[in-house]
């Protein structure tokens, strides 16, 4: 897979988790990439949590944005 078929994949996962009503509540960056952890409460008021990992320098640009525009939003 071209690293531009990567980084759509992975943009679209961000995407969807979003989509979905999770937030990013952390970031854990290393050599290999960075793991994203996407959280939100579920029905039973339950958080619910989803962590997924960046591989691509495009994706990690992308996820910092969604992260300024949820913080944008909470304030």
């Amino acid at each position: 897979m071209s690293d531009y078929q990567l980084f759509l994949k992975e943009r679209d996962l961000v995407d969807y988790y979003i989509q979905k009503g999770f937030q990013i509540k952390t970031i854990t960056e290393n050599l290999s990439g960075a793991y994203v952890l996407f959280e939100k409460k579920n029905s039973n008021g339950e958080m619910e949590t989803k962590t997924i990992h960046i591989l691509t320098p495009a994706a990690r640009k992308y996820f910092t944005v969604k992260v300024i525009q949820q913080q944008n939003n909470q304030s």
